[in-house]
């Protein structure tokens, strides 16, 4: 009787509830009736947008938000193409089911149509599409606000800015409301600077602000930490140190060691080592900022003190992992008989420095006339410590040496020993190679085949797998052929999902809408000092998408370096994924480069190779010897082009003109040297002058030999970049080579 009278009071009764769901469903019936019929005077009043809002959102139906959200996704791929080439697809998609595809295809038409001022046409499209699309939905309010900017109708897009500010107050675009409604002062943005330290206009508001008031602490250190990477910081760091005790009669609060931290990083980044030094001193105790002290001081040629700098990590931190690379440092401060106690020291407590501290001290035994000892010690890093990429190092300059003796068996015994003891080491993939050659001078065609399948297999990537497969005869070019192949060129047909982040900021990438991206990423990544490498990844990404070409390969480079264990096998993970390699060996500017390249009978693979390495695909860069844009051509040359095929009117920070005038450039390299690229681009970076004075102090007999004894090491280094960039886009951007790899798995 008690779980009876239990139940009876447990406000349950499914009577209760079927009558409580009638007298809902009359309820909104009701309630859409009057909306109904009240639309005309809504409308009237308010705008047809806000009446048809209004309807939409609260008609009952299964979620607009979520209808058709694993349906196919055209639109990600209609977002890569040009406007013009996909306004047809879009407007049809647009007018389809009201699905998630739908609503993507209005937001990206009305984009579309905003940046071609056609705002009345995109109002009509945007109208309601915060509530089909609320993944978007502050965007859409921001779009339709900038729409009605473009027709000139003020008093709407303020309406839209007060509409986001009231119904999105938590949305990373309230900054953009608060400037469009004219909201600049410092109080009115104290909110948001709390919420939003890292958005772009928050930082820009503060520069301004301290333009009116520059003793504002607050407003640098929020740039030191957030804007540590732009190349003015330097100024507002000089600042932040150089203030007072007191400010307007008030006492100034001691920076904190997280401030340090940031100060320094901002110093590092602009190479200013010695201030960097100094504020890493005062930055969190940890073993990583106390080397970075005395690093500082040694880059900063204070030898001295970075000697006493060094001294004092060994006795705070004298099990830290960086304190192995302080005692290797000290000893190539100290003098060689000095030094030799040092690198004993690494050797005996830090193995994992053992390698580089065992090579470095037969080095210093050298130098003090002990060859013995030198010798002894070499032979110990190898039985040792075998496997460390300092015998790697010895192994292949003995090799090279032996090799130039014309010894080839005692260059390939030399060599061998890295691909199976050291494979992951850097000389690996060039020792592979040559071991290949060499087999083949000795007449060991299976061995060398054998060598040359290995480079391709584990170094795929490398300009010396490209080597390999030449070798193999496969159908890839070799110097000699490369310039007339003409290959397929297949870009991604959409993006590859952003490794991390909102949802909302996966979707503005995947259709292509980078800038507004690129902000929320801004928003979102607070990690900035110390990221991740899936930040540090995906904040590369998206450097890439708005055109900050050498930054994003930076970034997306850069993380070959990370050295803890767990950050190395986030690394290779990510090196195994598509994402990581297009992002590593981006093709912007495709239809110039294809344009051009056609009209010079050049490879477009080779020309966006030679691109790469010129500029990073940087329109405005300029070199100190003051070659411009995106191919790096100097004033002068330029305008001897520009006489030569007639062309009048053009600036050399414009992409389509550099590629235009660099092009031609790489065609009279290339008839000059009967199309041999490796001559030709040798000469495109050191001048024909030099290489034909080096074809004449040397003869061709085998390119890669010719390559080795280039005199200059930027040319060396240039040609081996430039043809092992026009490897990765062949096997990235050409199918037949994409599939040959995927079958040599």
């Amino acid at each position: 009787m008690k779980k009876m009278s239990g139940f009876k009071f447990s406000g349950y009764s499914s009577s209760r509830q079927t009558q409580r769901r009638n007298q809902m469903g009359v309820a909104v019936c009701i309630g859409l009736s009057v909306l109904l019929i009240a639309y005309p005077l809504l409308e009237r009043h308010f705008g047809r947008g806000f009446a048809r809002r209004t309807i939409v959102c609260l008609w009952p139906r299964k979620s607009r938000e979520t209808t058709g959200y694993k349906s196919n996704t055209t639109v990600f791929s209609l977002a890569l193409m040009q406007p013009e080439k996909r306004a047809g697809e879009l407007k049809a998609i647009a007018n389809g089911d009201g699905s998630r595809e739908s609503a993507r295809a209005r937001y990206l038409l009305a984009s579309d149509l905003i940046e071609q001022q056609q705002g009345l046409l995109a109002v009509d499209l945007l109208e309601g599409l915060e509530c089909d699309y609320s993944l978007l939905g502050a965007q859409a309010l921001v779009k339709r606000a900038i729409a009605y900017q473009a027709i000139g109708d003020e008093a709407k897009a303020t309406a839209q800015w007060q509409d986001l500010l009231k119904h999105y107050p938590d949305s990373p675009a309230i900054p953009e409301a608060l400037v469009a409604l004219g909201k600049t002062k410092r109080e009115d943005w104290n909110e948001v600077i709390a919420k939003y330290p890292s958005h772009p206009l928050t930082l820009e508001m503060a520069n301004s602000w301290l333009k009116e008031n520059p003793n504002q602490r607050d407003l640098m250190l929020l740039l030191a930490k957030y804007s540590f990477d732009t190349p003015e910081i330097s100024l507002v760091l000089d600042k932040i140190l150089s203030q007072p005790g007191m400010i307007e009669g008030k006492p100034v609060e001691p920076l904190k060691p997280e401030d340090w931290q940031a100060i320094a990083l901002g110093y590092w980044k602009d190479k200013k080592y010695g201030q960097a030094s100094a504020a890493y001193a005062k930055a969190p105790p940890s073993s990583r900022h106390a080397y970075l002290v005395a690093r500082g001081l040694q880059l900063a040629e204070r030898e001295t003190d970075a000697k006493l700098a060094y001294k004092k990590m060994l006795s705070e931190f004298p099990k830290a992992k960086e304190t192995g690379d302080a005692l290797i440092q000290i000893a190539k401060i100290e003098p060689s008989i000095e030094a030799v106690p040092y690198l004993e020291q690494a050797i005996e407590q830090f193995p994992q420095k053992a390698g580089e501290a065992m090579l470095a001290k037969a080095e210093a035994l050298d130098n003090l006339n002990n060859p013995s000892s030198a010798e002894e010690t070499r032979q110990l890093l190898l039985t040792k410590y075998g496997n460390s990429d300092a015998a790697a190092e010895y192994r292949w300059k003995m090799a090279q040496a032996k090799a130039a003796e014309g010894d080839s068996q005692a260059a390939l015994q030399w060599a061998q020993p890295i691909l199976t003891q050291n494979p992951n080491s850097e000389p690996a993939r060039q020792a592979g190679f040559w071991i290949g050659k060499w087999s083949l001078q000795l007449g060991q065609q299976e061995q060398a085949k054998a060598a040359f399948e290995q480079v391709v297999t584990k170094y795929p990537q490398s300009y010396y797998a490209w080597r390999s497969a030449t070798m193999l005869g496969r159908d890839v070019g070799t110097f000699d052929t490369v310039r007339q192949i003409e290959p397929q060129v297949a870009l991604p047909t959409e993006r590859l999902v952003l490794p991390m982040g909102s949802e909302t900021l996966k979707e503005l990438y995947q259709l292509a809408q980078d800038r507004d991206a690129w902000t929320l990423w801004r928003v979102e990544f607070q990690n900035r000092i110390e990221p991740t490498v899936t930040q540090q990844f995906t904040d590369g990404l998206l450097k890439l998408a708005v055109g900050d070409y050498i930054s994003g390969i930076t970034q997306v480079a850069t993380l070959e370096d990370r050295e803890t264990p767990s950050e190395q096998a986030e690394f290779e993970s990510l090196k195994q994924q598509p994402i990581y390699w297009y992002a590593l060996y981006p093709f912007p500017y495709k239809e110039a480069i294809e344009t051009w390249s056609q009209k010079r009978e050049l490879n477009p693979l080779l020309v966006v190779s030679v691109m790469r390495q010129e500029s990073r695909f940087m329109p405005n860069i300029r070199s100190n010897a003051g070659a411009v844009g995106v191919m790096q051509v100097i004033p002068q040359v330029g305008a001897s082009v520009a006489r030569i095929i007639n062309l009048k009117q053009y600036a050399l920070d414009n992409t389509n003109d550099n590629i235009n005038l660099g092009t031609w450039l790489m065609l009279e390299t290339h008839q000059k040297f009967k199309n041999n690229s490796l001559l030709a681009l040798a000469s495109y970076n050191a001048g024909s002058g030099n290489v034909d004075k080096w074809i004449g102090q040397k003869k061709i007999t085998d390119p890669d030999e010719f390559i080795e004894t280039i005199p200059f090491p930027e040319t060396k280094d240039y040609v081996k970049q430039v043809f092992g960039n026009y490897w990765n886009y062949l096997r990235l951007y050409n199918p037949q080579v994409q599939q040959m790899m995927t079958n040599s798995k």
